[in-house]
C-alpha cells in the first residue's frame, strides 16, 4: 500500500462514517435498526454496486470479534447493576437452557423442512440463537418498559454470545461433533473460566483507577478500554470465553464510580459506533447479492420457525421456574432480535472450510435482514398492546454530565494559598459578576456546597461555575480579592495579571 492509496482509503472511510453517522437519524425517525442500514451501505459499495471486490472471510471473521470485543464492553460499561441484578437469574436461563431449546427447534426445522445436513442445521440454528440488544433497544427506545424486562434483555444479549460461539466453533469443526455432555462440560468450563477473569480483571481494574491519579483525564477512558479488551484476550487465552470475560469486567467498570466517568462513557460510546459501522458496512461488502435468490425461501422458512417456535418455546421452559406474567413473556419471545452476532458467527464455518458454509452464510444473512424488518418496527407497537409501554408512562430521566463549553459555561477552579488575602472572606463578599457563582468548595479533603456566609480559608479550592460572557470578569475579580481582599476595587487594586 503506497501512501496515495492510503490517502483514497481515508476519504472513502470518511464518507461512510458520514453517511452512516447521519443514516442514524433515519434509523431513529423510522424506528428500524440502525444495523440494516450499515449494511445497506457495505451492499451498495461491493460487487452488486458501486464494485469493490471484498470476499476475504477471515479477515472479515478477525475484524469481527474485535468489534464484538468493542461492542461487549461498550454494553457492560452502559448496563446499570441495580437494573440488571433482579433479572440476572432469568437472563441467565434465556442465555444457556434458552439456547439449547432454540438450537434445537431451529436445527429441526433447518434439517427436516429445509433438507440440509444435520452438521449445517445445527451451524445455522447455533448461529441465530445468540440476541442482540443494540437491535433491540434501538427500536425500543421511545417505549418504556419495566425495568425486569430491560435488565432480562439486556443481560441476556450480553451472556449468550459466549455458549453459542461455543457451540457454532464446536459444529464448524472436521470430524465428528462431540456428545452433548462432552459440548455441556466444555461450555460449562469455558463460561467459568471466562466468569472468573472477567471479574478478577474487572476488579483489579477498577482498584487500580480509583487508587492511582493519572496525569490527564484523557487517560481514564483509554485506561479502561485497555482494561476490558485485555479481560477479553485473558479469558481468551486462558481457553475461557472471552465474550463473557469482556461483559463481565466491564459491568465491573460500569459500576465502579470510576474518576471522569462522562468522558471515559462518551469515548466508549463512540468506539462502539465505530465498531458497529464498521462491522455492518464489512459484512455487507462481504456477501455477494445476486446469489441470495436461491437462499431467500430457506431463511423465510428458519426464521420463522426460528421466530414463531424455537424462541416462544425456548423463553417459555427458560422461565417456568418464575411464572413471569404471559404479557412479559411474549414481550420477550417478540424481542429476540439478530444483529451483528449471527452474521459474524456465520463466517466461521466459512473460514473453516465447511461443506455449503456460503450458502448457511447467505441464509442468515437473508433471515437477519428479513426478520429484523418485521420484528424491529413491530416492537413498540407490541409492548403497548401488551400494555408494558404506554404513552403517558413515566420515562426516565435523561441526565447526563453535559461539558460546559456546549452550555456556554466555564467551570473556574480557584486554589487559595497561604499568603492570598481571600483568607477570611466570606462567599458573598466576593461580589462576582451575575452569571458566576461558587459552587463547591474542598476543604481538607472533603467538599461541599457553601452558603453565602461560609468563610473562606487558606487552603481551599473553589469550583466557580460562570457564563461565557462574564468568565473574565468572575476571573478578574477573583484575582482581585486575592491581592486586596473584600475591598478590593474599592482601594484601587484590581485582577490585572502583572
Amino acid at each position: 500500500m503506497t501512501v496515495h492509496h492510503l490517502n483514497e482509503l481515508l476519504l472513502i472511510s470518511s464518507l461512510v462514517l458520514l453517511v452512516a453517522v447521519v443514516a442514524v437519524r433515519v434509523s431513529t425517525r423510522s424506528g428500524l435498526p440502525t444495523l440494516l442500514i450499515y449494511l445497506g451501505i457495505g451492499v451498495a459499495i461491493g460487487q452488486d454496486g458501486i464494485g469493490v471486490t471484498f470476499d476475504d472471510a477471515r479477515l472479515t471473521q478477525v475484524l469481527g470479534y474485535a468489534a464484538l470485543v468493542v461492542i461487549l464492553a461498550e454494553g457492560g460499561l452502559g448496563t446499570k447493576w441495580r437494573e440488571i441484578k433482579p433479572a440476572l437469574p432469568v437472563a441467565a436461563m434465556l442465555a444457556t437452557v434458552g439456547v439449547a431449546v432454540s438450537v434445537g427447534i431451529t436445527a429441526a426445522a433447518a434439517h427436516f423442512l429445509v433438507g440440509l445436513e444435520w452438521r449445517q442445521a445445527l451451524i445455522i440454528g447455533a448461529v441465530v440463537s445468540s440476541t442482540d440488544a443494540a437491535a433491540v433497544f434501538s427500536v425500543l427506545r421511545k417505549v418504556p418498559l419495566p425495568s425486569r424486562l430491560t435488565g432480562a434483555l439486556e443481560a441476556e444479549s450480553g451472556f449468550n454470545d459466549a455458549p453459542v460461539v461455543i457451540l457454532v466453533v464446536a459444529f464448524s469443526a472436521h470430524g465428528p461433533i462431540d456428545h452433548w455432555y462432552v459440548l455441556l462440560g466444555e461450555i460449562a468450563l469455558e463460561l467459568a473460566i471466562g466468569a472468573a477473569i472477567g471479574l478478577a480483571v474487572g476488579l483489579l481494574g477498577a482498584y487500580g483507577l480509583r487508587h492511582v491519579a493519572l496525569p490527564a483525564s484523557g487517560l481514564y477512558p483509554i485506561a479502561v478500554m485497555a482494561i476490558a479488551v485485555a479481560a477479553y484476550a485473558g479469558g481468551a487465552l486462558a481457553h475461557g470465553s472471552g465474550f463473557l470475560a469482556v461483559y463481565l469486567a466491564s459491568l465491573v467498570l460500569g459500576n465502579a464510580r470510576l474518576p471522569h466517568w462522562p468522558a471515559t462513557r462518551g469515548f466508549a460510546e463512540g468506539l462502539g459506533w465505530i465498531a458497529q459501522i464498521g462491522m455492518f458496512v464489512l459484512l455487507g461488502l462481504l456477501v455477494t447479492p445476486h446469489e441470495l435468490a436461491d437462499d431467500i425461501w430457506p431463511a423465510l422458512v428458519v426464521g420463522l420457525a426460528l421466530t414463531v417456535a424455537a424462541r416462544p418455546v425456548s423463553v417459555l421452559l427458560s422461565l417456568a421456574p418464575f411464572r413471569m406474567p404471559w404479557r412479559e413473556q411474549a414481550l420477550l419471545s417478540w424481542a429476540g432480535l439478530r444483529g451483528a452476532v449471527p452474521i459474524v458467527l456465520a463466517t466461521i464455518p466459512v473460514v473453516g472450510a465447511v461443506p455449503d458454509s456460503r450458502r448457511v452464510f447467505n441464509i442468515v444473512f437473508v433471515l437477519v435482514i428479513v426478520y429484523t424488518l418485521v420484528q424491529g418496527p413491530t416492537l413498540p407497537w407490541l409492548a403497548k398492546r401488551l400494555r408494558l409501554g404506554t404513552e403517558d408512562a413515566a420515562a426516565d430521566l435523561g441526565i447526563e454530565s453535559a461539558p460546559l463549553e456546549r452550555l456556554r459555561g466555564h467551570l473556574l477552579s480557584v486554589a487559595i494559598p497561604p499568603e492570598s488575602k481571600m483568607h477570611g472572606v466570606e462567599v458573598s463578599e466576593l461580589r462576582l459578576p451575575q452569571g458566576a457563582a461558587v459552587t463547591l468548595v474542598v476543604r481538607d479533603g472533603k467538599s461541599f456546597v457553601p452558603l453565602p456566609s461560609t468563610v473562606l480559608r487558606r487552603g481551599d479550592e473553589l469550583l466557580v461555575v460562570a457564563t461565557d460572557p462574564v468568565r473574565d470578569a468572575a476571573e478578574q475579580r477573583l484575582r482581585a480579592v486575592g491581592r486586596g481582599g473584600k475591598l478590593a476595587g474599592w482601594l484601587g487594586t484590581d485582577g490585572a495579571q502583572s
